[in-house]
């Protein structure tokens, strides 16, 4: 049986409404222009310091704010939970591969606290074996440590990694793992400029691809 590790925002769930939510109730307080949901989607990916980051350059706030901003928004951070959906198809999916005996993990660059804060609400912490975070260890992704860890922890067989986007693309082909890429996440380039193995956009062709690529890989 494979080890599957997944990415969790914009892959298992969507959460930019939250974060969008989070990210302007900072701004306003601040008394800055709130973000666009849009502007959010294409500010996550790399971590809750980077997500700040680039809510103060689009909105002109100082450098100098940066840590303050972020301590924040991370104190916020695991209750942004109410507004966040897990894309169709994705609980059956996961059920099924772990009925199947596949051993299922997350590496996200979210912070643990919200990680497992938001998988509890949705009922998702059950089915995952273990989980590692943006602040899990000293770096996170595109870094291959994490995801290295992650498949570590699962022990042995075949490893496929199933992410949404660049840094996850990245991620995989740093670690050398075959990647399925899901392409109705929060990706901003082109489906064929990332490396990937197979994409999909409908969590019902998961388990296939399982089967093939970790047949393929156990070869």
């Amino acid at each position: 049986m494979a080890r599957i590790v997944f990415d969790l925002d914009g892959t298992l769930i969507d959460s930019a409404p939250d974060i969008h939510a989070g990210a302007n109730a900072l701004l306003k307080a601040e008394g800055a222009e709130p973000i666009t949901l849009a502007e959010a989607r294409g500010f996550v990916g790399q971590g809750a310091a980077a997500f700040i980051e680039k809510v103060r350059h689009a909105r002109g706030i100082a450098e100098s704010e940066q840590a303050r901003l972020l301590a924040a928004f991370v104190q916020s951070y695991a209750t942004l939970i109410t507004r966040t959906r897990v894309y169709p198809g994705v609980l059956e999916a996961l059920e099924r591969l772990r009925d199947d005996g596949h051993r299922l993990g997350i590496c996200t660059n979210k912070p643990l606290v919200p990680c497992n804060a938001v998988l509890a609400h949705l009922g998702l912490e059950r089915l995952f074996e273990v989980v590692l975070a943006g602040d899990s260890l000293p770096t996170h992704k595109p870094d291959p440590a994490p995801l290295h860890a992650a498949f570590a922890a699962l022990g042995e067989g075949p490893q496929i990694f199933v992410g949404d986007g660049e840094v996850d693309a990245e991620t995989a082909r740093r670690a050398k793992v075959p990647f399925l890429l899901y392409t109705e996440g929060y990706r901003k380039a082109e489906v064929a400029s990332l490396p990937h193995a197979a994409a999909f956009s409908d969590y019902g062709a998961l388990v296939g691809l399982v089967e093939k690529f970790g047949v393929e890989t156990a070869g």
